[in-house]
């Protein structure tokens, strides 16, 4: 026999039972206890931070290890976009405490749960509503939506600056266009209602689904008929909509040049004289136009969301005054969002994206749009309602925006610098500032109206400021008749 075969028939040698039990016993399996020990612990440590993650959005995890991750790994519009689609797709956590009662709030007759809501630019186009509501917002403000789809600016159009806790965008209302907003608001609702929260567009009581409406770059500037499109389209689907004549990035809402100011950088600011859609002739023209729209809407609706018009925080005392006439003046605003991003660039900014063109948020922006919240609360009769943006960071934030006579306030910036669990955090400060002052939201919103609400007009008032505005009107048409008189005439001369 021959050594291999030796060799196969040796590897065929059965072993005896007593041998092999032996050899068996002294090789131990993998899944000994240890490692059942072992798997049970990883088991368990995932399970918990994944409930963490999930069902707490005040957690540590989201603000000091999630949120910086994301924004240092990726670049900010990148990181803004992950963001969304966690959220689209229901993976983000949720809000799973109840509003404190201290936070009520009243808007429109209508009482909303707690008075924070994320303000438009964060969902352009509607995808993550659902997602945004579970982390506590009482208001979630969808857009700028355009009636056709736009690009927007060219990349890079968003800018950090951490050191400021600030941000400089310039988008330029990229959307996917009005179609797919409303394709998704009407996937949204459920096929057979059967409970009072439809009754509410955002479907969730005590809630508001707000729509906020842009025009596009290539419609003409002076013509309001991509916002009366928005509302056409969106008023059976939103409980306010937003009329944005304040977007620093777009052609036409507001005229921006740039200047070099004694701080020894770019500071950019408004062209004296104009303030595009802001000006108040072109502003009373479109407000009427987007008031008749919502009213036609509502004819065929069971619904009639509140138009709300948002305003610049670059508006100087005289271009307050004339918000303040126009929205006296049109019959059927409900109310103002103060404020959008600035133009300014306050001295005190450290990062070096300081110079970058666009609007600025974030914590820099506060000041300007407090003082703008103040000097319109003076001019506008109590019933209608401010809603206060711009650097609102903290529950004591908020707070000053109540006490100036905001009824209610967004966040954005602070949002994405803290992350998911910004809200929560914000309304659980507020609640101990409350507490301390032994007062309530509602409470401190109604004295400051009531103390610095201008007092609404006598009949009489109202005719008078009628009868000057006709009469501005007609010197206008008169001037207008007159030029074209004399640019008739010099067509006719001989040359």
């Amino acid at each position: 026999m021959t050594p291999l075969r030796l060799v196969v028939r040796q590897s065929r040698i059965r072993l005896p039972p007593s041998f092999r039990s032996l050899t068996s016993a002294s090789a131990p399996e993998p899944t000994s206890t240890f490692c059942r020990a072992a798997y049970g612990t990883l088991f368990a440590l995932t399970a918990g931070v994944g409930a963490i993650y999930y069902f707490d959005s005040r957690a540590a995890i989201h603000r000091y290890l999630i949120a910086p991750l994301i924004r240092n790994v990726l670049d900010p519009e990148s990181a803004h976009k992950l963001a969304v689609s966690v959220l689209e797709n229901g993976l983000g956590p949720r809000d799973m405490l109840p509003d404190d009662e201290r936070l009520t709030t009243e808007l429109w007759g209508q009482t909303l749960s707690n008075p924070i809501g994320l303000a438009a630019g964060f969902d352009k186009d509607g995808r993550a509503i659902d997602g945004l509501f579970n982390l506590g917002f009482g208001w979630v403000e969808v857009g700028s939506v355009t009636p056709k789809p736009q690009p927007g600016n060219p990349r890079p159009r968003v800018f950090h600056l951490p050191e400021d806790s600030a941000l400089i965008n310039r988008y330029g209302f990229p959307s996917q266009g009005l179609i797919s907003v409303l394709s998704r608001l009407r996937a949204r609702l459920p096929a057979f209602p059967s409970t009072n929260d439809e009754s509410w567009a955002s479907l969730r009581q005590g809630r508001l689904l707000v729509i906020n409406l842009g025009k596009n770059k290539e419609s003409p500037q002076q013509s309001p008929d991509d916002f009366v499109a928005g509302v056409h389209a969106f008023a059976p689907y939103a409980d306010v909509l937003v009329v944005n004549v304040s977007s620093p990035n777009t052609p036409g809402l507001r005229c921006v040049t740039v200047l070099f100011d004694d701080s020894s950088f770019f500071l950019l600011t408004e062209s004296p004289g104009d303030s595009g859609l802001q000006q108040r002739d072109l502003l009373v023209h479109l407000l009427r136009s987007v008031v008749q729209a919502r009213d036609e809407a509502a004819a065929s609706s069971t619904r009639r969301p509140k138009l709300v018009l948002k305003i610049s925080p670059d508006l100087d005392s005289h271009g307050v005054s004339d918000i303040a006439d126009t929205v006296g003046a049109v019959k059927g605003i409900d109310g103002v969002i103060v404020s959008n991003t600035t133009v300014q660039r306050p001295a005190h900014l450290h990062n070096a994206n300081r110079a970058e063109q666009g609007g600025l948020s974030g914590a820099p922006l506060q000041p300007l749009s407090l003082k703008v919240v103040r000097d319109l609360r003076k001019r506008l009769p109590a019933h209608v309602p401010i809603i206060g943006c711009g650097g609102i960071s903290s529950g004591a934030d908020a707070l000053a925006f109540a006490r100036a006579g905001a009824s209610c306030v967004q966040l954005y910036t602070v949002f994405g610098y803290d992350g998911v669990g910004a809200c929560r955090r914000i309304k659980d400060e507020l609640t101990e500032e409350l507490v301390r002052s032994d007062t309530t939201w509602r409470s401190v919103v109604e004295q400051a109206v009531r103390e610095n609400a201008a007092a609404a007009p006598s009949e009489s008032v109202a005719v008078q400021q009628l009868i000057h505005q006709a009469e501005e009107l007609q010197a206008v048409l008169n001037e207008l008749g007159e030029r074209m008189s004399g640019d008739a005439a010099s067509g006719l001369a001989p040359a």
